[in-house]
């Protein structure tokens, strides 16, 4: 057992466990699960889909990390105690290295992949990783998100034997899911974001037009996903939508006080959902 400094106490359990919330667990683990799904999918042999999952599940928590050390200092000013560098539980040093460590681990396993899926799964990193540098002060914050969601099908797809190109509608399916996800993320920390000099395109447009964007976007996603495939949508994609009408709602109310901390998780859980009755529904994506 060791102090943190801070008054608190923590041993090597306790530090692993802040490190895996200090991920930002949740889309961490919703991200990798679309993509190992996604790989299932595609029909990527076990190994590889293994492959992708371990380096999906390196590249976000490298972005993660990152942004829990670079903003350190933002959040203890702001008082975000949730976070486990403001508890004191790790320092920003070991974020900062743990980051270093997951980038090279994410490099790594993508490019073992090949070079055409390596690199395309290395564009949600440097998305990431660049959205965590400063991007999110600008304009240009859903840039990222876009980017880095569009490009995740397509790198998997390409993990496939003969490494096929992704079809259109998945690729767009993926940058609406991260253009609806960057909105819902914003939209709980809108005062502390403003607060500390940070003002992305939420920010600027404001909540209830940006949280009407975000739902706008996540209903076009699943309709890209239901209607996409070829042929006729079938009782899955049916219900796919029915599960996407209330969670749109949901994601619209995010320009509400009461609905900000609702609206990310929904659409987590809608894109997972999303996917799951894509890989049931048989839908040919190569």
């Amino acid at each position: 057992m060791q102090s943190d400094g801070v008054g608190h106490r923590s041993g090597p359990f306790a530090t692993a466990a802040a490190m895996a919330r200090a991920t930002h667990l949740e889309p961490t683990l919703a991200v990798t699960t679309v993509a190992v799904l996604l790989a299932v999918t595609a029909g990527v042999p076990a190994g590889r889909t293994a492959l992708v999952g371990v380096a999906v599940l390196a590249g976000q928590a490298s972005i993660g990390w990152c942004n829990d050390w670079l903003d350190a200092d933002r959040d203890r000013a702001v008082g975000r105690t949730d976070k486990p560098v403001v508890q004191g539980v790790v320092s920003p040093t070991l974020l900062g290295r743990a980051t270093a460590v997951a980038v090279v681990v994410a490099v790594g396993t993508s490019l073992a992949l090949g070079l055409v899926p390596g690199l395309l799964l290395l564009v949600l990193v440097a998305s990431g990783l660049a959205y965590d540098a400063g991007l999110k002060r600008t304009a240009l914050s859903p840039l990222p998100y876009l980017t880095g969601f569009g490009a995740l099908p397509a790198g998997v797809v390409a993990a496939a034997p003969g490494s096929p190109g992704a079809p259109w509608w998945l690729i767009a399916a993926g940058a609406a899911l991260g253009g609806a996800a960057h909105v819902a993320n914003v939209a709980p920390d809108v005062e502390d974001d403003l607060a500390t000099g940070v003002r992305g395109l939420p920010h600027r447009v404001g909540a209830v037009p940006s949280a009407v964007t975000g739902a706008v976007l996540l209903g076009a996603a699943t309709l890209l996903l239901v209607l996409g495939p070829p042929g006729p949508p079938g009782l899955l994609g049916l219900l796919a939508c029915a599960f996407a009408a209330p969670t749109v709602v949901v994601a619209a109310l995010a320009g509400s006080r009461r609905g900000r901390r609702l609206a990310f998780p929904a659409v987590l859980l809608l894109t997972v959902l999303d996917v799951a009755l894509l890989l049931a529904g048989g839908a040919a994506i190569t």
